[in-house]
């Protein structure tokens, strides 16, 4: 399958309990990764997470679906 650059937006609620379960995903899937950022939004008690990625879309799926499952979490991603 072709690889595609991309972009993953990552939204935490509850860091806590959701941020180690986030970054067991995120390693996992290390290899498709290319760049993060991490922003902790205090004043709405939220943690943005983006990703730069390169991968087929059936790996973006396997990561995204991992990290929709999550409470708390919530993911948008984009292919180019």
């Amino acid at each position: 399958m072709d690889k595609r650059i991309g972009v993953v937006g990552v939204i935490i609620k509850n860091r806590k309990s959701s941020a180690p379960k986030v970054n067991d995903i995120l390693s996992a899937h290390g290899e498709m990764i290319v760049g993060r950022v991490g922003v902790p939004c205090k004043e709405r008690g939220l943690n943005v997470i983006g990703l730069i990625i390169e991968a087929s879309t059936d790996e973006l799926g396997a990561l995204t679906g991992k990290l929709g499952q999550l409470d708390g979490v919530q993911v948008k991603s984009l292919l180019v």
